[in-house]
């Protein structure tokens, strides 16, 4: 059994809402298990924006996701869900997605029925697939999860193209294929947010992008709508990169001043320098007593 899906269920299981800092690699994943948050998401949108320098339009492969997905999961000990796009393919590519993202040790994987290559849920352009296709990715998904413990995050992109009510229809017929957590991208107002919540079964998991289409709600709010989990795509490499960008202009006037940085010491903690150490002192010992 995949112990951080067991995780993952217990967390689903409970009352409070789970907010989800989605990180983009090992080190931004480190931080937010340190921060104590009890999960995370590989967003998309920031691993290909982090790994390869260019925007969330599918131009990661299929290997390079796993990839970063696994170096995230070998980082922490909190569940992590991996974004496996549109699956790379038909039914039977999902299936090995779904596979590899387990293997990878995901706790769960997301699928979406955007038409490939995908874009971002927040960005103009998206079309999806017809909904034989969608539910097929599904089915794909959930067969899958039978060989590799994972749970599976149905995603839909529907209300862009075809309104809320069609987003609504493919979110209830995955639940019905076996989806663990629902995902309706992008409702546009707070009133479609408590409309998706009181018309779907099961976990859902509200999407909340700084300046997207869908309004940032407080916790307490989204927990009352019904959502279960409150992901945050972007904060943190919106953080990051403004702060870099902040770093670079100051140095070309001059050194940059320690209110800019974090403390050196600080640094080498939260990375794991004195962990290191402390671990690698106990075998340094046992040579000298062998020598």
């Amino acid at each position: 059994m995949n112990q951080k899906a067991d995780e993952l269920r217990r967390l689903l299981a409970g009352d409070e809402l789970l907010v989800m800092p989605c990180c983009f690699d090992a080190l931004s994943a480190k931080l937010i298990a340190q921060a104590g948050f009890p999960l995370t998401f590989m967003s998309g949108f920031a691993a290909s924006a982090s790994r390869i320098g260019a925007p969330d339009l599918g131009l990661m492969s299929y290997g390079e996701v796993v990839d970063q997905a696994r170096a995230i999961c070998e980082a922490v000990d909190i569940p992590v869900i991996g974004d496996g796009d549109t699956g790379y393919g038909n039914a039977m590519n999902v299936r090995r997605t779904v596979r590899g993202f387990a293997r990878a040790g995901c706790a769960a994987v997301m699928i979406e029925d955007q038409l490939a290559p995908k874009r971002c849920g927040h960005t103009p352009g998206k079309e999806v697939v017809g909904r034989d296709e969608a539910f097929d990715r599904i089915r794909a998904a959930v067969d899958a999860r039978a060989e590799d413990d994972i749970l599976i995050l149905a995603r839909t992109d529907a209300r862009h193209e075809h309104g809320l009510s069609e987003a609504i229809e493919r979110a209830a017929r995955f639940h019905e294929l076996g989806a663990d957590i629902l995902f309706v991208e992008a409702p546009k107002s707070e009133a479609e947010m408590r409309e998706i919540c009181a018309a779907l079964p099961g976990p859902k998991m509200a999407n909340l992008l700084e300046g997207g289409e869908t309004p940032t709600l407080p916790h307490e709010v989204l927990a009352g709508i019904g959502y279960r989990i409150a992901a945050y795509p972007l904060t943190l490499m919106a953080a990051a990169m403004q702060a870099m960008v902040e770093a670079l202009a100051a140095l070309k006037q001059g050194p940059v001043g320690p209110e800019r940085l974090m403390d050196f010491a600080e640094l080498r903690r939260r990375i794991g320098f004195e962990d290191y150490y402390a671990t690698s002192a106990a075998y340094r010992s046992s040579v000298r007593r062998m020598g």
